[in-house]
């Protein structure tokens, strides 16, 4: 009953919010919701006590009650990138393999380092101290875009097919590496023995994020097996729920990367069809009822980023080393994209437009923020919360808003064509 209390109290919550910024700030659906709830949020920690006590008293209990890491990255994510994952042409994907693959484990590496070597620097310039493992923690929790932010807001950005697939394929795919890294660098951070090796390394990597991936080639390919002998659209959504959900928990049992299972799962449905033609009544309910679930599940997520700013305590305290953290995980972001494209230039070139898009698209979110929250507590932990929640909140609000002016659709046409000429 507590639970069906708490998910009532954020539906409801997501549908006020939706329905203010839809009539009056008419942001994009996701960041507007966010930004109400970090309005609401701010207002009740600065007179929630002695205006709204019990109204105060009961959304902190409610946010208490509720675990956001095991709630993101066990559940939502999980229908979330299945969705995702169902919208992206694998032609496409085939097409922007290269740069997708190194973006989204050479990257992330580049990333994580220059953001651990650069808040271990700055942090202490502004009263900080944080140890250079645990500097090096938040390099990888930062590191990967969020696909949950980034394919919501591309929706709303207008950019070329083929970047689109470059950003949203990164955002995608990058989760096993992130996982890797953030778990290497945590343990060596708690003072715990891990073997450094590259072979050691490489099998962590391969068991993560390699049977993630195989995970949701065979559960995709079994399940397209079945669909094929029942066009029928209620049972098509109960298999399609069923490979979310049924897929997550084998995927937990076998310790490798679920949200990667679901991204691999959703991409071979979502192509399956190039060989099996569903009645397009089928195929008509089944897009729009994952597309219903993906504006539903992100709308509750972008309230819970909202509504984390009551978790954190003296966030205030925060607000140098966080302004710090964000310059430092831009500079990260374009060094580890800048960098990669000297060397694939050799076969293909990225133009300065392209590189821009791609350092502004790096948006953050929900998984960083889960990540942030999965560090046992210590004495650096609610540092690390708050520095993320502002990286994050930036990325979200400035970086998403922003990406459409930044990605310039004609000029990058332009230098398409120039390139081919």
């Amino acid at each position: 009953m507590e639970l069906y209390y708490s998910f009532s109290v954020l539906i409801v919550l997501a549908a006020i919010f939706a329905y203010i910024n839809y009539r009056f700030l008419r942001l994009p659906s996701a960041i507007g919701i966010m930004v109400i709830a970090i309005v609401v949020s701010t207002f009740l920690i600065l007179f929630g006590e002695i205006i709204l006590p019990r109204t105060f008293v009961k959304l902190n209990r409610l946010m208490d009650s509720i675990d956001f890491t095991e709630v993101l990255m066990g559940a939502m994510l999980n229908f979330l990138l299945f969705a995702g994952g169902i919208h992206i042409n694998i032609n496409d994907l085939r097409e922007q393999f290269r740069p997708v693959f190194i973006f989204s484990t050479v990257g992330v590496v580049i990333s994580t380092f220059v953001v651990g070597f650069g808040v271990y620097y700055l942090f202490p310039l502004v009263g900080m101290h944080i140890p250079f493992l645990y500097c090096l923690v938040f390099g990888a929790l930062i590191s990967p875009t969020d696909p949950v932010a980034v394919l919501s807001i591309l929706k709303q950005a207008n950019v070329s097919k083929s970047l689109e697939t470059k950003v949203a394929g990164e955002s995608l795919f990058n989760d096993g590496m992130a996982v890797v890294v953030f778990s290497v660098m945590l343990q060596l951070a708690a003072g715990k023995e891990v073997d450094l090796g590259l072979e050691n390394i490489s099998m962590m990597l391969l068991h993560e994020a390699g049977g993630g991936i195989l995970l949701g080639i065979i559960l995709g390919w079994v399940t397209s097996r079945l669909m094929r002998e029942v066009d029928d659209y209620i049972i098509s959504v109960l298999v399609t729920l069923a490979v979310v959900m049924g897929g997550y928990l084998i995927a937990r049992q076998l310790h490798i990367s679920g949200p990667l299972t679901m991204v691999a799962a959703g991409l071979f449905m979502g192509n399956f069809n190039v060989n099996f033609k569903m009645k397009s009544v089928t195929q008509d309910y089944l897009i729009k009822f994952w597309e219903l679930i993906d504006e539903i599940l992100n709308a509750v997520l972008f309230l819970f980023i909202g509504f984390e700013l009551l978790m954190i305590k003296d966030l205030s305290d925060f607000i140098i080393p966080g302004i710090g953290a964000i310059v430092v995980v831009l500079l990260a972001r374009f060094i580890s994209i800048w960098g990669p494209t000297k060397f694939m230039s050799l076969k293909s070139r990225f133009s300065p437009q392209t590189v821009k898009v791609l350092v502004w698209g790096g948006i953050r979110g929900g998984v960083s923020i889960a990540l942030a929250m999965s560090i046992p507590k210590s004495e650096y932990s609610t540092a690390i919360l708050s520095v993320t929640y502002f990286v994050v909140v930036f990325s979200i609000i400035v970086q998403g808003l922003t990406i459409a002016r930044v990605a310039n659709p004609t000029k990058m046409i332009k230098e398409e064509r120039e390139q081919i000429l």
